[in-house]
């Protein structure tokens, strides 16, 4: 499968091979690596070393959205990604960077300082100028589904009972296709390039364990849509029956999962260890 992802001021990005998007958390508390690249300095070591293991794309954020978390203000966000994002550039890391926020004027600011893409896990609807943002800069543009906000939210193998996803609009796959379709519509009616758009089914946010599961052997169902899938597994907690485990020990399992992704013909992988996705995904069949 060949698709274009159009990126403003860059060649579009052609998704015929797979592509890793490094995940650089510039948080005190995401769910798996909170701290560790909180600073500038620790951020930039990140970056380096996701480029040197090969990651075609960075995806900086200043507001975690693990479970339980708190929203960040957009001046706090703002203050942890841009620093990072304008000494990327001016050490001349050329890669794409992702700016993963909801929050339209965090992305604006990255935007300025060399960001390219903006990754919104709310798809846009927590804050009704992303899209046009994303249309008038021209940015890539990954529109996610959740099916409530992190704050409201607990992880995927605590849910006392599954969350209700009906089952006369398709169950959880339907459900997710659906709002992803209308997301992606709306987006291009408010003048955002199509090629552009790539949608991510939002693994682990208000999904069972079994609803993840049922996700990713019917990812050819949202694939359907015509635009690029965001595969984006890694180390959530659907991954791991085993109650407080660390993240990390998950990244077997999630490289299953990027495998097994990668053969239905998805392209764009959002990872933690970009190594051992980059030797699985170059290892593995087309």
């Amino acid at each position: 499968m060949t698709q274009r992802w159009l990126i403003a001021h860059r060649p579009p990005i052609i998704l015929d091979h797979p592509m890793v998007m490094a995940i650089i958390n510039i948080t005190p508390d995401s769910f798996s690596d909170g701290g560790e690249a909180f600073t500038p300095d620790a951020a930039m070591d990140r970056i380096r070393l996701a480029r040197d293991q090969g990651a075609a794309i960075l995806d900086l954020g200043g507001e975690s959205t693990r479970p339980g978390a708190a929203r960040v203000p957009p001046i706090e966000q703002a203050a942890r990604v841009l620093p990072v994002i304008r000494a990327a550039r001016r050490e001349g890391i050329d890669l794409p960077i992702s700016i993963d926020t909801t929050r339209a004027e965090v992305a604006r600011a990255a935007i300025d300082a060399g960001a390219d893409i903006i990754n919104d896990v709310s798809a846009g609807l927590d804050d009704p100028a992303m899209i046009p943002l994303a249309a008038e800069r021209s940015a890539g543009l990954i529109l996610m589904h959740r099916l409530r906000p992190p704050s409201e939210d607990v992880y995927s193998n605590q849910y006392e009972r599954a969350p209700v996803y009906a089952e006369e609009a398709g169950g959880v796959v339907g459900v997710v296709r659906s709002f992803l379709k209308s997301r992606a519509e709306d987006a291009v009616r408010a003048g955002v390039n199509p090629e552009s758009i790539v949608l991510d089914p939002g693994l682990g946010f208000g999904k069972s364990v079994a609803q993840n599961h049922e996700l990713i052997q019917r990812i050819d169902e949202i694939q359907t849509l015509g635009f690029p899938v965001l595969s984006a597994a890694s180390r959530k907690s659907f991954l791991s029956s085993a109650p407080g485990d660390h993240p990390k020990s998950r990244d077997a399992a999630s490289v299953a999962v990027t495998v097994a992704h990668r053969r239905a013909g998805i392209r764009l992988f959002r990872v933690h260890n970009v190594a051992a996705h980059i030797d699985a995904l170059h290892d593995g069949p087309t």
